[in-house]
């Protein structure tokens, strides 16, 4: 299929050299972390942990309540339809 020639092309690198700059990435711009071991995991943790936007209470308190409300009724019709089912089966298979 062909594209328009007005639609924009994604920034894509030629297929024979994917990352031109592969060579000048460090390890720490490329994610892997500078410390080995389980202290580098905790302190990578606690740095994602810092960045976290928790909820206000009252976001968390009204988010909670719609779950539980949406979890409520997907239950309640679930089992509505399994007794529906289950009557309509003691009818036919009597």
């Amino acid at each position: 299929m062909d594209t328009p020639t007005n639609a924009p092309q994604p920034d894509v690198p030629p297929a024979d050299n994917p990352r031109p700059d592969a060579e000048s990435v460090t390890p720490a711009e490329a994610g892997a972390s500078a410390e080995p071991g389980q202290t580098g995991f905790l302190a990578g943790t606690l740095d994602e942990l810092r960045k976290v936007v928790w909820p206000s209470r009252q976001q968390l308190f009204s988010e909670s309540v719609a779950v539980i409300l949406m979890v409520s009724l997907s239950a309640f019709a679930i089992a509505a339809i399994d007794r529906f089912y289950g009557w309509a089966n003691s009818q036919v298979f009597r």
